[in-house]
């Protein structure tokens, strides 16, 4: 199933930042996570231990998320990040973001751009904590699909893309493999994805 490992990406901090203010505590039932079937669902490893850091103090240290930490820091939502959440987190690694156009990324990061670098990051981002076998569980009782509200606002679909593999379709049409799963954090749970989502 999902491959678990520690090390994730700052992007919850953008996505947190806009969550705080509307979706603290998400009540929309698309996002509820029904009860895993032990059949269908993917659950990861206990943690030895409990997570000391938050999304941004953690991503701030990893050397796969340096772009999204600076797309953070661009978009000035690294500060959001630290509130209890919990915010479940889709975040793209360096190589994801360098599918990007460098004039594309780079343009992103003025300041001219902060609010579609804001609305990209925040897409992210969904309120709540899911892990993988919330997310198997939910694509169980929907045909196989899971479907996501975003903190920006759009919608995300999950589905088991098989050999333990489970891929990401964006409201473009654009899909993104999760890489490592429940990467647990005091204010929530990321996700690792090899392609950035657009909204």
């Amino acid at each position: 199933m999902m491959k678990t490992r520690t090390a994730f990406g700052v992007i919850a901090a953008s996505a947190a930042a806009l969550t705080l203010a509307a979706c603290g505590n998400n009540q929309n039932s698309e996002n509820a996570a029904p009860t895993a079937d032990p059949a269908t669902s993917t659950p990861a490893p206990a943690p030895s231990m409990a997570p000391t850091e938050d999304i941004v103090v953690a991503a701030s240290t990893a050397p796969d998320f340096t772009t999204l930490t600076a797309a953070i820091q661009s978009a000035g939502l690294a500060q959001r990040l630290s509130s209890p959440g919990p915010f479940t987190v889709f975040a793209p690694t360096n190589a994801a973001f360098d599918k990007i156009p460098a004039a594309d990324r780079n343009a992103l990061m003025q300041p001219a751009m902060k609010a579609d670098l804001t609305k990209i990051l925040t897409y992210h981002v969904v309120p709540g904590r899911l892990v993988a076998a919330d997310l198997a569980a939910q694509a169980a009782a929907n045909n196989g699909t899971a479907t996501l509200t975003t903190v920006q606002g759009g919608k995300l679909t999950l589905r088991d893309a098989g050999g333990g593999k489970w891929e990401i379709t964006d409201a473009k049409g654009g899909k993104a493999t999760i890489t490592m799963a429940d990467q647990a954090r005091t204010n929530g749970v990321v996700h690792v994805i090899d392609t950035v989502l657009m909204p």
